[in-house]
């Protein structure tokens, strides 16, 4: 149970968030290495060299800890891809960054996607429900529509309905975290090679076929 903290001096506070990141850090690790139903609390407190009570005083239970796993997993990797992606300026460039550095993020923090995959496949709610796995969320599939539809507007991109957007975001988002599972199994996977094969395949299938554009040039000559 995690237990009231007194008030702390800076020193003190900058000491806890050095507890917590170290804690962390062997949860993602015990995780990756044990997988999620082995990664108890005593596994990551005798693989910190603490005690569980340390693990306690700063979590209230292993839940905590996947929750905040969760968070900072999904937050580094914004603020790993966002900039590589805002440096291009149009449609196929910028879908080509947004896949390229979604798996060279997995493949500079394979620990971090493999803890991710073991604890969004296992985790649950108290009814049985997937505790991360919300398919009525369709946040994460909304930068890929918004791409689609910028490429559609440019002339770059294919005609999407309302619909077919839908399926093609869901389409890429399953590709991208199938290489996630497939980067658990296999260490040694080449991911910026993967990488770059999806970013071809996806491209070749969004893009506006070249008879459509020979066909406007003509009408408009």
């Amino acid at each position: 149970m995690k237990t009231n903290k007194p008030s702390q001096t800076k020193e003190g506070a900058a000491a806890d968030r050095t507890r917590k990141a170290q804690i962390l850090r062997v949860a993602i690790e015990t995780i990756a290495t044990l997988g999620y139903a082995q990664a108890s609390v005593g596994q990551i407190a005798a693989r910190a060299g603490i005690s569980k009570g340390v693990i306690t005083y700063h979590f209230a239970s292993k839940d905590e800890i996947m929750e905040q796993i969760v968070k900072e997993v999904y937050e580094a990797a914004v603020r790993f891809m966002q900039p590589i992606i805002e440096r291009e300026t149009v449609p196929v460039a910028v879908l080509r960054a947004y896949i390229e550095s979604n798996l060279a993020f997995m493949a500079a923090n394979r620990d971090h996607i493999v803890a991710l995959t073991e604890i969004v496949g296992n985790a649950r709610e108290p009814d049985g429900r997937p505790k991360f796995a919300d398919s009525s969320d369709d946040s994460i599939l909304q930068p890929v529509v918004e791409i689609l539809r910028w490429g559609e507007q440019t002339g770059e991109f294919k005609a999407f309905s309302d619909f077919s957007a839908r399926v093609a975001a869901i389409t890429l988002r399953s590709a991208i975290d199938g290489v996630a599972y497939r980067l658990a199994a296999d260490p040694n996977l080449d991911v910026a090679g993967f990488a770059r094969e999806l970013a071809e395949l996806f491209l070749a299938a969004v893009r506006r076929p070249a008879w459509e554009t020979e066909t406007e040039s003509k009408e408009r000559g």
